[in-house]
């Protein structure tokens, strides 16, 4: 059912053209100079997160060398290298399980270095391209089944990895659709160690949906059109694979992963259940690209193929879950922030209650869009876990109650039903 590996797209139309990125860039450099490299959202964390305690000297390093814009791209590319060096001095000693783990950090930092590059340039690609390559060979490398996967989808194909559970020994798993955020990845979708799917007896497609990194180097930009049309044929590439059961597969989505989840959901109605957490759930998306920084309109820009910003702003009237998510039959989770600054939590309320599937929201006292690092999270449910074991539990068959929690800072747990 794979067709041939689509080819990057070379393209010289330039980075997309935002009045404010242009107005404020003396103003962006300022701030990552005295905040660094997590001024606008946690990266360095969540691009950790996945790669384990030994990356943890990488970021720092990197944190160190960012001091403005320009640096990002140069400073995770040099990380990725010394990581690439690293991994094949390894495997040329015999050491398999350091090169595996060198191979893994060593794409992160790939895919983290292609962030600042908002359009199909050589660098981009290149990166990618080293970003793939690492990759593969800690899928050669790994623990557990991992599978270069291009889903045909239109003209081209959607990128994707799937990964079966380790021990993985025949008969049908559930699975999730994993769908990363604007800024993230499907190369972190897996942990390196303690994945909390795999864990759980989940198998995960982790896919770059319309838009998202690889996607528009090889021509699928992001749209509601296009998001509409994704689901059917990755739940199609599922419903082919022996090791997967057709009536357990799920769909989480992190960040504007969150929106893409939800309209994927809504018109596949082969998925079971839906999860999404630090929501960017605000129809027409003003707070995100009018008071947030200026780099996130600049980055979904380029994702739907747009370097003219009025052009843009008439397209981003059509991003709304409004008149979509009547058709979501299948179980709903929203986890979300109190604090969160991206997205009005409103959005998330008000499209919570329009849902007439089972439901729940998840809201953290004082967390921000990306759900955890306050007390809420640490001394209440563990956001990433809560997420997994409710996921688990619906592929299950379990039943739930529709209701609203409120994660207090104390870590009790305040129910509401709808």
């Amino acid at each position: 059912m794979d067709r041939s590996p689509p080819q990057p797209k070379l393209e010289h139309k330039g980075s997309p053209r935002v009045k404010r990125w242009e107005e404020q860039r003396w103003l962006i450099d300022n701030i990552i100079r005295a905040n660094g490299i997590d001024w606008d959202q946690p990266r360095s964390l969540y691009l950790s997160a996945p790669c384990g305690i030994e990356a943890n000297a990488d970021f720092a390093v990197i944190r160190e060398r960012v001091k403005k814009m320009a640096d990002i791209g140069p400073a995770f590319a040099a990380t990725a290298r010394r990581r690439e060096e690293k991994a094949r001095s390894a495997e040329r000693e015999g050491h398999a399980v350091t090169a595996r783990d060198n191979y893994f950090m060593a794409a992160i930092h790939w895919g983290a270095a292609q962030w600042p590059y908002d359009e199909n340039s050589e660098t981009n690609i290149a990166y990618n391209e080293k970003k793939r390559e690492c990759y593969q060979h800690y899928a050669r490398l790994c623990d557990h089944r991992v599978e270069t996967v291009w889903i045909p989808f239109k003209e081209s194909a959607l990128p994707a990895w799937f990964h079966l559970p380790p021990g993985y020994g025949g008969g049908r798993l559930p699975c999730v659709i994993s769908i990363p955020g604007m800024d993230s990845f499907k190369e972190i979708a897996v942990a390196l160690y303690g994945d909390r799917w795999l864990n759980r007896g989940i198998a995960v497609l982790a896919i770059d949906g319309p838009g998202q990194y690889e996607a528009p180097l090889v021509g699928i930009p992001a749209s509601m059109e296009n998001w509409i049309a994704a689901g059917k044929p990755v739940v199609d590439w599922l419903l082919a694979r022996p090791e997967i059961d057709g009536e357990r597969i799920g769909v989480t989505g992190t960040s504007f992963g969150s929106f893409f989840g939800t309209i994927l959901a809504a018109h596949e109605p082969r998925v079971r259940a839906c999860a999404v957490i630090s929501t960017c759930l605000e129809p027409g998306c003003h707070t995100i690209f009018e008071e947030a920084s200026p780099t996130f309109k600049k980055r979904f820009m380029y994702m739907a193929g747009c370097t003219d910003e009025s052009k843009f702003d008439e397209f981003c009237k059509t991003l709304t879950w409004e008149g979509h998510i009547d058709r979501i039959r299948c179980p709903y989770l929203c986890v979300a922030g109190e604090a969160e600054e991206l997205s009005p939590l409103e959005c998330a309320e008000r499209l919570v209650a329009a849902l007439k599937a089972p439901k729940q929201l998840v809201v953290y006292q004082d967390s921000r869009h990306s759900v955890g690092n306050v007390p809420a999270a640490n001394l209440g449910p563990f956001p990433p876990s809560l997420l997994a074991d409710w996921m688990a539990d619906r592929l299950a068959g379990r039943p739930f109650a529709s209701e609203r929690w409120y994660v207090e800072a104390s870590g009790r747990v305040v129910k509401t039903p709808y």
